[in-house]
């Protein structure tokens, strides 16, 4: 069975498995090959590959910027999540 579920970053999901603090939400901060998640129970940080990512993933719960996150003390706002710049110069 496919399944395909849209997550974009800072969008929290649900995981099948809790987190050891018992939460089971996890914010996306970081999307690639790796994926970078924040617990929203604890703050803990993890990466772990998109394929273990997508074969974990229950739901998402709420996107980017929705104004349910901010009443959870570890969200970060999309816009204050650091982004990699590319941009060289080769002067």
């Amino acid at each position: 069975m496919n399944k395909t579920i849209s997550y974009n970053l800072a969008d929290t999901v649900l995981m099948k498995k809790p987190h050891a603090c018992k939460v089971n939400e996890w914010e996306i901060l970081r999307l690639g090959a790796d994926i970078r998640l924040k617990c929203m129970g604890c703050g803990h940080i993890v990466m772990m590959p998109r394929s273990k990512f997508d074969h974990n993933l229950k739901k998402v719960l709420t996107k980017a910027n929705d104004p349910v996150n901010e009443k959870n003390e570890f969200f970060v706002p999309k816009e204050n999540i650091v982004q990699p710049n590319f941009n060289q110069d080769n002067n």
